[in-house]
């Protein structure tokens, strides 16, 4: 309910504060904290402002480092990047940063402002401050050269991103003025002149400011520091260190993303090397399968040959027996010659039959090796539908859980709606209520104008009738029947007239 520019902001952060640090905030009972009840107030507030837009609030480590190091460049000291990482990986991070007490609790031990006198993290701590929470983003001395005498005085300037105000000191409790700077505003270096040297002027549209410091750092500091106002007013921002906070989130953010890319493609790339092994094993089965009808074969041709052998004896068996019944029947050999012709063809009978069952056994193994690679690719085809149809009904039971879960909140949907619709029935109700309320009492009101209009126009009767009897008697009128008696009648006429008029 509370509308920007409407309240007072500290006001608002100390009541914040009052009522969560007497809880929360445990400095150290011997007075030995870096910072001070004040300087912990302030930091609050700093990380209140660069603390994420999320509740319970915290603040990741990049911003911590980022007013850590604000705070020491504040000090002209440097701060140990080394320590501070070591501590992020000691403190687990469970909500993705550091709360508020946390960050208190760092600083003050000491650990990162350590051998810095506490007077000195004041003033570092009131610079960020200055320049975080109220914008401020320059602030000095400088000459300025007045409109009217034209002389030269020194005053205190503080820079915020709308305004260029300027006061008798530092303490900035008399302010002599100030410079509304918009989009059509413009700062240029002047030449030195009037004993006056490293000058420059701010030009407005109504006036121009000139202006002197001492040296030429500070001239280009403070050119630096308004031209960065007049741009953020032509930007239509309103504060540097939003616009660098949200620019230090999107960079946060952009990071976070290469880094989700770059580990999803390294979870590419080892699903791709899994693949790589996967095939490379289902390669090494194949060449061992090979291998094995490789033995296979060669024992089969080793029992081929064996046979052969076994054949071969056995013709030579016969072909001695032969000889034997040769020589023994060498008289019967016209006889026996045809019988031997029937036993030569038989003989190349034989031989064709043994080429063409040689053959015989080469298509067989040739078949053999051919049903073993089907059976080995239709083998990893099953697994690989095995695998897909695992995956599908894995996205069978998601989609079924997705649709329970939509259906559950659709009919937490139709309850709220139900609820709201009888809210609004009633509120209805409550309306005509109120409705015929005011029409009955709309009547009242023009009955009560109506008996005021007659007790008006009675009394204006009776006033006439009063100056009529009031009127003075005049010298030489006679009273007849004039008795004590007689003016008896007028004290109850002036009775009522006084009546009236009450």
């Amino acid at each position: 309910q509370v509308e920007e520019g409407a309240f007072v902001k500290e006001n608002f952060d100390e009541l914040c504060w009052t009522l969560t640090a007497k809880k929360n905030y445990k400095p150290d009972r011997n007075g030995n904290s870096v910072v001070s009840h004040q300087d912990a107030f302030k930091l609050w507030c700093l990380f209140n402002f660069l603390s994420e837009d999320k509740y319970p609030l915290v603040m990741v480590p990049d911003e911590v480092e980022y007013l850590l190091k604000k705070i020491c460049t504040a000090m002209n000291v440097e701060l140990n990047s080394c320590e501070l990482d070591d501590y992020f990986s000691q403190e687990p991070q469970g909500q993705g940063g550091v709360t508020v007490w946390q960050f208190l609790d760092m600083v003050n031990s000491g650990r990162f402002l350590r051998g810095i006198e506490q007077e000195a993290v004041s003033m570092a701590v009131e610079e960020v401050y200055q320049e975080v929470i109220e914008d401020v983003l320059k602030q000095g001395y400088l000459w300025k050269k007045g409109q009217l005498r034209r002389n030269w005085s020194e005053r205190w300037f503080t820079l915020k991103p709308s305004v260029l105000s300027y006061y008798m000191s530092e303490e900035r409790k008399e302010k002599k003025g100030s410079i509304t700077l918009d989009k059509h505003c413009c700062v240029e270096v002047l030449p030195d002149r009037d004993g006056k040297r490293c000058m420059f002027c701010v030009k407005t549209s109504s006036r121009t400011y000139e202006m002197s410091a001492s040296d030429t750092r500070q001239r280009q500091e403070w050119t630096l520091a308004i031209q960065t106002a007049i741009r953020l007013q032509a930007e239509g921002k309103k504060s540097l260190h939003k616009d660098l906070k949200q620019k230090r989130r999107e960079q946060r953010e952009q990071r976070e993303q290469r880094k989700a890319a770059k580990e999803e493609e390294t979870q590419r790339l080892k699903q791709l090397q899994e693949e790589k092994e996967r095939k490379l094993q289902e390669l090494e089965l194949l060449k061992e399968a090979q291998r094995q009808a490789e033995i296979l074969l060669q024992e089969e041709e080793q029992r081929r040959r064996q046979q052969h052998e076994e054949m071969q004896r056995t013709l030579e068996i016969q072909l001695r027996e032969a000889e034997q019944a040769r020589a023994s029947m060498q008289a019967e050999m016209v006889l026996k010659e045809a019988e031997a012709e029937r036993q030569r063809k038989r003989i190349l009978e034989l031989e064709e039959m043994q080429e063409r069952l040689q053959e015989a056994l080469q298509q067989e193994v040739k078949a053999r090796q051919d049903e073993e690679s089907v059976r080995y690719a239709q083998a990893r085809l099953l697994a690989e539908e095995e695998e897909k149809l695992k995956q599908l009904m894995k996205l069978k039971e998601e989609q079924e859980e997705y649709i329970i879960k939509t259906q559950r909140e659709k009919q937490v949907l139709k309850q709220e709606m139900e609820n709201k619709n009888k809210c609004l029935e009633e509120a209805q109700k409550q309306l005509e209520e109120v409705r015929v309320n005011r029409q009955r009492v709309d009547q009242d009101v023009m009955a009560a104008q109506r008996k005021l209009r007659q007790a008006s126009t009675n009394v204006k009767h009776w006033n006439v009738q009063m100056n009529r009897l009031m009127h003075p008697i005049g010298p030489g009128e006679k009273r007849t029947n004039v008795s004590g008696g007689g003016f008896t009648g007028y004290q109850p006429l002036l009775s009522r007239r006084d009546s009236s008029l009450k």
